[in-house]
């Protein structure tokens, strides 16, 4: 028998939930792997990773277990290149993971589930907002700690003449503080990044979406100030400050999945469905 966000008498005879390995196949012929909490529910909230990130990354992984405990599935994946998945890590590529999140979409759109939200973490909260900007099917988007403006950071990466030298060399490679090589920024994906644009992308947004924007006050790899720009321009918004908290929610994994739930089940509210616990 299935969970469903629908009010009803207790039923013990809900299955208990499972984690499944799920392999998708995007646009480009790359295996996309997530894993799947998988409570019975036809509803479907869909978790995004950061930057050099994956699904295994602890914001991913415990609000994918907070919605298992609401009785709500939820899958994280890795977006190609990154994690388990399969293609190239590529330094920008902004627009192409919003194409790997459509994907993911389509395919459990495809499984006869329902994606209820979109919710993306750093690096994935710039994915979940340009997906809302170009499709016009999932009403409620989470961005956790995304960037507005995706011309800072890259002086702090790249180091302060990026430009001229990658416009000399064609690219450059990124080593971390033991100076072991990490990836590879070509030309092409810098200027991916500088492309791409975020507030554009906000404006375009359905009224009828509701984007919630949630970011740490001591946030030290993505400003506080970006989530204020997303508050100016996006129509439909809600900005929460969780004070304190750093770019990972470190000490607040709690608080930053309470804040995620409430929002969504608001939304059930208005239609006159409320979210159950799944009693497993």
């Amino acid at each position: 028998m299935k969970a469903t966000l629908k009010e009803g008498p207790p039923n013990p005879m809900i299955q208990q939930s499972l984690r499944v390995r799920v392999s998708i196949v995007n646009r480009h012929g790359e295996n996309l792997v997530g894993i799947l909490h998988d409570t019975g529910s036809e509803e479907l909230v869909i978790i995004c990773h950061g930057l050099q990130s994956s699904k295994e990354r602890i914001p991913m992984v415990n609000l994918a277990a907070a919605f298992e405990k609401e009785g709500i599935s939820a899958f994280r994946f890795d977006f190609a290149g990154n994690g388990e998945s399969e293609g190239s890590f590529r330094y920008g590529n902004y627009r192409r993971e919003a194409d790997d999140l459509r994907d993911v979409v389509q395919y459990f759109n495809e499984k006869n589930r329902t994606v209820i939200s979109i919710i993306g973490h750093s690096k994935g909260g710039n994915a979940v907002l340009l997906y809302a900007a170009k499709h016009n099917d999932i009403h409620t988007v989470v961005n956790i700690s995304g960037r507005f403006d995706l011309k800072r950071g890259i002086e702090g990466r790249l180091g302060k003449d990026f430009l001229q030298r990658i416009k000399q060399d064609g690219f450059i490679d990124v080593k971390n503080k033991r100076g072991k090589f990490e990836y590879r920024v070509t030309e092409e994906s810098l200027m991916d990044r500088l492309t791409t644009d975020t507030l554009e992308a906000c404006k375009s947004i359905d009224h009828n979406c509701r984007v919630l924007t949630i970011h740490g006050s001591m946030d030290k790899i993505v400003p506080i100030e970006d989530s204020f720009e997303f508050n100016k321009f996006i129509s439909n918004h809600k900005l929460h400050i969780i004070e304190g908290a750093d770019h990972e929610y470190t000490y607040h994994q709690d608080e930053l999945a309470s804040v995620v739930l409430d929002f969504i089940k608001a939304g059930f509210r208005r239609a006159g469905d409320l979210p159950v616990r799944s009693r497993l």
